[in-house]
C-alpha cells in the first residue's frame, strides 16, 4: 500500500513538473518594414516605401529552449517601379525625356505575414536571447486609392523564409518586453503585370518591439 501511494506520489510529481515547463505566450508588436533596391532584366528597377506596421504571435514551448511560432503581421507601402533605364520621381506614366521613355508605376499594397518557426532560446537572469527560423507566405495585395497608379493589378502571393535573432527582458513571471530584428527571403511581387516582372529575390528587413504575456 506504502508503495503504491508512493509511486502515485511520484507520478503526481512528475506530471506537475511537465506542466510546469510546458509553457505558451501570445505577443503584440508594432514593426516596421524595408525593402530593397532591385534591379531586373529589360531596365526593371523596383523599390518600397519604408511602413509601419502590427505582429502577433503564438509560442508554444517544447522544452524550456526550444518552442513552435506562429506569426501574422500587416503593413502597407507602396512598391515603385521604373521602366527604360530610369527613374524619373513623382512622374505618371509615361514620362518622355530626351525622346527616352521613363515608366514610373506605383502600387500601394498591404502585405500580411502568415508565418511558422523554430524557435531557441537562453536564459541569462531576467534576458533571454533567442533566434528563430521558418517558412511561410507573403500576400501582396494592391489597394485602389490615388496612390495606386496602375487599375487592374492583383493580388501576389510568395513563399518565403524568415530568419531572426531577439532579446527577451522578463519584467514578471507572466510578462516581458521583446525586441527582434526579423528578415524574410521572397520573390519581389508584380501583381499580375508582365511588364514590371524582375525574377528577383529580395530580402524584406522587419525590426519589431512589443509585449509578450505567459501562460
Amino acid at each position: 500500500m506504502k508503495k503504491t501511494i508512493l509511486l502515485g506520489v511520484l507520478m503526481l510529481s512528475a506530471a506537475a513538473g511537465v506542466a510546469q515547463e510546458s509553457r505558451q505566450d501570445v505577443s503584440f508588436s508594432g514593426t516596421g518594414l524595408f525593402g530593397p533596391t532591385i534591379h531586373g532584366p529589360a531596365s526593371v528597377v523596383t523599390n518600397s516605401t519604408a511602413s509601419l506596421g502590427l505582429l502577433t504571435s503564438y509560442r508554444f514551448m517544447l522544452t524550456p529552449h526550444s518552442a513552435l511560432e506562429l506569426n501574422y503581421s500587416f503593413t502597407q507601402n507602396n512598391q515603385k517601379y521604373c521602366i527604360g533605364g530610369g527613374c524619373i520621381p513623382g512622374a505618371p506614366p509615361p514620362y518622355v525625356s530626351n525622346q527616352v521613355n521613363y515608366y514610373s508605376y506605383r502600387i500601394h499594397s498591404r502585405v500580411q505575414e502568415i508565418t511558422g518557426a523554430y524557435v531557441f532560446s537562453w536564459t541569462m537572469k531576467r534576458y533571454n536571447p533567442f533566434m528563430e527560423a521558418g517558412i511561410g507566405t507573403l500576400i501582396f495585395t494592391p489597394v485602389l486609392d490615388n496612390e495606386t497608379t496602375e487599375l487592374g493589378t492583383k493580388s501576389t502571393k510568395g513563399i518565403t523564409a524568415l530568419l531572426g535573432g531577439g532579446l527577451a527582458y522578463e519584467l514578471s513571471p507572466s510578462f516581458d518586453i521583446r525586441a527582434e530584428y526579423r528578415a524574410f527571403l521572397v520573390k519581389t511581387p508584380a501583381f499580375g503585370e508582365s511588364n514590371i516582372v524582375t525574377n528577383r529575390y529580395e530580402f524584406l528587413s522587419m525590426p519589431t518591439i512589443g509585449v509578450a504575456y505567459h501562460f
